[in-house]
């Protein structure tokens, strides 16, 4: 079963509870859409939301034009309301089944953002209709996540305080683009800043926690190439419910190094109380739409 079914409200789902949610998408999809994959053979993507936004998608395909479906793989999702980044996106394939991994260089993260695509059957007829176009500009991101805690903010921030940090953030992101371009220039500049940042750290560790000091981040974690670990602010809240199993989940507008996306959560899973303003720490799974 998928790790984070638990995030969409299927937290206590056994093997057998599964198969018949997934029968009751096959029998009456919300959404089927039908194309060719990178082989040629026939794909269907169906899916269905147990929550705003929120749902399971299937994939595989109809045996010999019959109603009989077989399922390749299935997934958890959450959709994006917000277009997350604009840079240029690069689709791989997954090496054991027809999914695919969007990577992008997102000079706000600092490091090659990976996330899970969504709309697969999109891309592949998009591929299929213009195989010039191997990159695509923009997505939609969110999250799941299966595990996380509440912090509070680390101070109350004056105006124009918010917008030095805004502007030197800005004033970075352009360096490492250029640094990616092989600027010497930039690339020194960007190690000496580093070196200042290190030693201004090293000397306030002593004194602080290191989560009174960093505000924000976002870094891989574990050995899958999609899953990070974040600290973000709060910009938005909810609690949303599955139409299923009824269980409560907090749906999350989040801002982090200058990147908004969306995340949900099981109510179970999160310790403390959202609220805006306040900051969510936790381990993540991304996902994302391509604007195609």
């Amino acid at each position: 079963m998928h790790k984070f079914l638990r995030a969409i409200g299927f937290s206590d789902f056994k093997k057998k509870d599964l198969e018949i949610i997934i029968k009751s998408i096959i029998e009456k999809p919300e959404v089927l859409k039908v194309t060719k994959d990178s082989n040629g053979n026939e794909l269907a993507e169906l899916s269905k939301e147990f929550a705003p936004g929120i749902g399971l998608k299937v994939v595989g395909n109809y045996i010999d034009d019959s109603d009989d479906f077989e399922v390749e793989y299935y997934f958890p999702y959450l959709m994006g309301e917000e277009l997350t980044t604009n840079e240029l996106i690069e689709i791989e394939r997954h090496i054991d089944n027809e999914s695919f991994a969007g990577v992008c260089d997102e000079p706000n993260v600092g490091v090659s953002l990976i996330f899970y695509l969504q709309n697969i059957a999109d891309y592949l007829s998009e591929q299929r209709g213009n195989k010039n176009r191997p990159n695509f500009n923009g997505a939609y991101l969110t999250a799941l996540s299966i595990e996380g805690t509440i912090l509070l903010p680390i101070q109350e921030k004056e105006e124009r305080d918010e917008e030095r940090v805004y502007n030197k953030h800005n004033d970075r992101s352009k360096l490492v683009a250029k640094a990616r371009e092989g600027n010497e220039e930039a690339i020194e500049s960007l190690t000496l800043d580093d070196m200042d940042t290190y030693s201004l750290l090293s000397k306030r560790i002593l004194k602080e926690d290191i989560l009174s000091i960093v505000s924000t981040c976002f870094m891989p974690f574990g050995i899958e190439c999609d899953q990070y670990s974040v600290i973000a602010s709060i910009l938005h809240c909810e609690e949303v419910r599955n139409s299923i199993t009824d269980e409560e989940m907090y749906c999350m507008k989040l801002e982090c190094n200058n990147l908004v996306f969306d995340i949900c959560i099981n109510k179970k899973d999160l310790i403390g109380e959202p609220a805006i303003g306040r900051r969510f720490k936790g381990n993540v799974w991304m996902q994302g739409n391509i604007c195609l």
